[in-house]
């Protein structure tokens, strides 16, 4: 993969062409399964690696209904301590022109046990969005909580999980967690 690099300041200098290899850093980051001495707390997010498809549910500012196809990548990382995603929509098969409403960002969840909770992060370079989350088991859901830039308390979840589908929501609530509002829901199904 060939890249270009400037040197000699923001306003001028000389333009290097440049050639990265990708694989070194792929193989720093991925791992082949969970860390032996987390045991089995890695099993809340483990059973998501691998490849999914999505059918996307945005409520959009104007209160319409946007529905759009996606697609999300779960790997083992950081020496099986953590599980990164990449999350896509519309995918990247659609060969659509970026959109801003588009998403292509990517969550770190690593299980932390002084708390007995997973310390989530997302970050999605095209909008800006940045959070982090606390996620939790809940009955026979996943939920994450955490607060957004603006102090609105929001929630993931993971719901209706089967081997090969289940359901992703994002819920905010303007009044602390009395009632909450849905933003966007994903129906997601492995990819065979």
């Amino acid at each position: 993969m060939s890249g270009i690099r400037q040197t000699g300041g923001a306003t001028g200098g000389t333009i290097h062409h440049m050639t990265t290899a990708t694989e070194p850093f792929l193989d720093a980051l991925a791992a082949a399964g969970p860390a032996a001495d987390r045991g089995g707390k890695m099993d809340l997010y483990g059973w998501l690696v691998g490849s999914w498809d999505l059918d996307v549910r945005e409520l959009t500012s104007d209160g319409t209904t946007r529905r759009r196809p996606g697609e999300w990548h779960f790997g083992w990382a950081l020496e099986g301590r953590a599980i990164q995603d990449v999350w896509i929509v519309p995918p990247r098969s659609a060969g659509d022109a970026p959109d801003a409403s588009d998403y292509y960002g990517t969550t770190l969840r690593v299980y932390d046990p002084r708390i007995d909770a997973w310390r989530i992060q997302w970050t999605e370079p095209v909008s800006q969005s940045y959070l982090s989350m606390v996620g939790r088991r809940q009955g026979d859901d996943i939920v994450q909580d955490g607060e957004g830039p603006d102090g609105t308390r929001i929630r993931w979840s993971f719901t209706d999980i089967t081997p090969d589908t289940f359901t992703w929501r994002f819920e905010a609530s303007t009044d602390t967690g009395a009632t909450w509002h849905e933003r966007m829901r994903f129906a997601a199904t492995r990819r065979g």
